[in-house]
């Protein structure tokens, strides 16, 4: 949670207008201020579905675990195309373009495991590893078939399942954006679903578990990048820049739509490092666990927050707000900023610490508020 801010705040107020991962224009500090953040979206949802496992063999109902998932996941996906969208852009043009993000993603993820938690815990969790290590062979096929892809009516369907970018909704005008496709997200819920099985083992074991199975995947990635024949749309190559890019080009794997390869190594680094976190004790531990206690919340409000600071940033150095923190989402089409816009990574990172605290007081309190309370409506929260 605190490395997602990173990447966001980058977004609005770093002065690298393209992307960190382009190996042509990048340096080290700044592709390593967007790699460090892969990890986020992979551990949100895998330990979404461990938290339903735990949640299904806490309660013993499967009906109302499916129940839970579906109503939880139809909310996510409202959210991320209102209040999600509007902390982004700061605007109200809703008749024109959504995006389809994380939260977005992880509501339809919910929705679709809703039916599978009826099926043993082995199933689930061979399907969500199928559906990981198999995706990617739709990179082998597609490119053939990718003009009759691009002409088909099923092509809106596409996108949203695998190929992501704009889709234009019902003929009309309106543009759902998709960033993050379902697959292969749905199949790392289904796993994440499927290890919650490994929570509920003896603790020894099961940090002996997490970190094979953690450090397996991370040689895993090191095995399937050398080969780079499969599991990544865009392979590696000696840099012309020196070994450092070089390592940089070995490093730099697809996260839109999540490769094999991305998947190994952020989802190898979590269960390697989850008997560490497991371990943890002091303020450190307990300061993490405030903002982990209330995830939603805190996704909510760190992007209205992020942006407010933009504008105020604005305000501060030009006299008046730009046009493009209007529409200031990576997928959306705003107007260019001007010549010197933005600042370094130093004031990044700042902001991003600035931005944890501010949250802290509203997070500890909607904590508290959940801890001694369990109104249904706040399960929403």
């Amino acid at each position: 949670m605190w490395l997602m801010v990173i990447e966001h705040v980058r977004h609005y107020v770093s002065n690298a207008e393209f992307d960190p991962s382009d190996l042509g224009k990048t340096w080290p500090a700044l592709f390593f201020t967007k790699w460090v953040t892969y990890f986020c979206a992979p551990t949100f949802v895998f330990l979404a579905g461990t938290a339903a496992y735990l949640k299904g063999a806490r309660d013993g109902d499967r009906v109302a675990l499916a129940k839970f998932l579906l109503t939880r996941g139809i909310w996510l996906v409202i959210v991320e195309l209102t209040l999600v969208r509007f902390g982004w852009t700061f605007n109200f043009d809703y008749a024109h373009y959504h995006f389809g993000g994380v939260i977005w993603m992880i509501g339809w993820c919910m929705i679709c495991l809703a039916p599978l938690v009826f099926l043993r815990v082995e199933i689930v969790g061979a399907l969500g590893v199928l559906v990981i290590a198999g995706h990617n062979v739709a990179d082998l096929v597609l490119p053939s078939r990718m003009p009759a892809v691009l002409h088909s009516p099923l092509l809106p369907l596409y996108q949203v399942l695998y190929l992501g970018g704009p889709v234009r909704l019902f003929g009309s005008s309106m543009v759902l954006h998709v960033l993050f496709a379902i697959i292969p997200w749905v199949g790392v819920m289904a796993a994440g679903y499927a290890f919650g099985a490994v929570m509920g083992m003896d603790p020894a074991r099961r940090r002996r578990l997490c970190l094979s199975l953690g450090l397996g995947l991370i040689a895993f990635f090191f095995i399937l990048r050398g080969i780079n024949v499969y599991g990544d749309k865009v392979p590696w190559s000696p840099q012309r820049r020196g070994t450092v890019f070089t390592i940089l080009s070995f490093l730099n794997v697809r996260k839109y739509p999540a490769s094999l390869q991305f998947l190994s190594i952020t989802l190898g680094a979590l269960l390697a490092l989850l008997p560490t976190f497991e371990r943890m004790r002091g303020k450190l531990a307990d300061l993490l666990i405030v903002f982990g206690r209330v995830p939603f919340l805190y996704y909510v409000l760190h992007l209205p927050l992020i942006h407010a600071i933009a504008l105020l940033l604005s305000l501060v150095r030009y006299g008046h707000v730009l046009p493009n923190l209007f529409g200031h989402h990576p997928m959306a089409a705003v107007p260019p900023t001007p010549p010197g816009y933005g600042y370094g990574l130093a004031v990044v990172y700042l902001i991003t610490a600035l931005v944890i605290a501010l949250l802290y007081p509203i997070c500890r309190w909607m904590a508290g508020l959940k801890a001694r309370r369990k109104d249904a409506w706040l399960s929403f929260l």
